[in-house]
């Protein structure tokens, strides 16, 4: 009986500790030359897009890139540039998150794109401000957010208000001083890989940017 007792016990609390780590918030911790933050990934909304940033995070590739374009009340963003201003080689483009209910407000975190709807890969940004202009309507696609700043938000004030001009390619908005990201860490329950994650392979043709206000999807999109 104590067996049986002592084995029921155990059972209780490694089901217990299961439900514990199942619980734990995805995080991550953005370490810059300006200070550090820490995003909590919203998975069960965005899964696509949280497993394709961790696997950029995971294979290493957000170290020493720039926050390359900052605008003051609207985003920052990088990820994808490294501090010679060329682009990092990049996967496949992940399809259109934005229908997912979460919207671009203040401190949270999206996918950056072209002017596609399905051209995300590396690059986030930051949501300065509350963005309606970036959500998706009926008519339009949006960015799809897939995070939130948890902790830190003072670091993306600091950032948002540096000094910009033209810079390498960039005509406008990127900082006079470079602004590195210099390491992205997993935190918590987003530590083990899945099977047949990869490092980034193919070339990319050019930063993807969010516009100032969303582009109305042509027709098929």
């Amino acid at each position: 009986m104590k067996l049986r007792r002592r084995l029921g016990l155990a059972l209780a609390c490694y089901a217990l500790s299961v439900a514990a780590t199942a619980a734990e918030p995805e995080r991550v911790r953005v370490v810059t030359n300006q200070g550090t933050f820490v995003v909590q990934l919203e998975r069960d909304r965005a899964p696509l897009t949280v497993e394709n940033f961790l696997s950029y995070v995971r294979a290493g590739h957000y170290t020493n890139t720039l926050f390359h374009r900052v605008i003051a009340n609207f985003v920052i963003q990088g990820g994808g540039v490294s501090p010679d201003y060329k682009a990092k080689p990049v996967n496949k483009p992940i399809a259109n998150e934005s229908g997912n209910g979460l919207k671009n407000l203040r401190g949270t975190v999206g996918l950056a794109r072209a002017s596609g709807p399905h051209t995300g890969d590396c690059q986030f940004y930051v949501n300065i401000a509350d963005n309606a202009d970036l959500d998706p309507l009926p008519t339009r696609w949006g960015y799809a957010v897939f995070g939130r700043v948890v902790e830190g938000i003072e670091v993306i004030d600091r950032i948002s208000v540096a000094p910009t001009g033209p810079m390498g390619p960039f005509k406008s908005d990127a900082p006079v001083e470079p602004i590195v990201i210099e390491k992205i860490e997993i935190m918590g329950a987003a530590t083990v890989a899945p099977a047949g994650d990869t490092p980034p392979a193919s070339p990319a043709s050019s930063p993807a940017a969010p516009p100032v206000t969303s582009p109305a999807p042509s027709p098929g999109q």
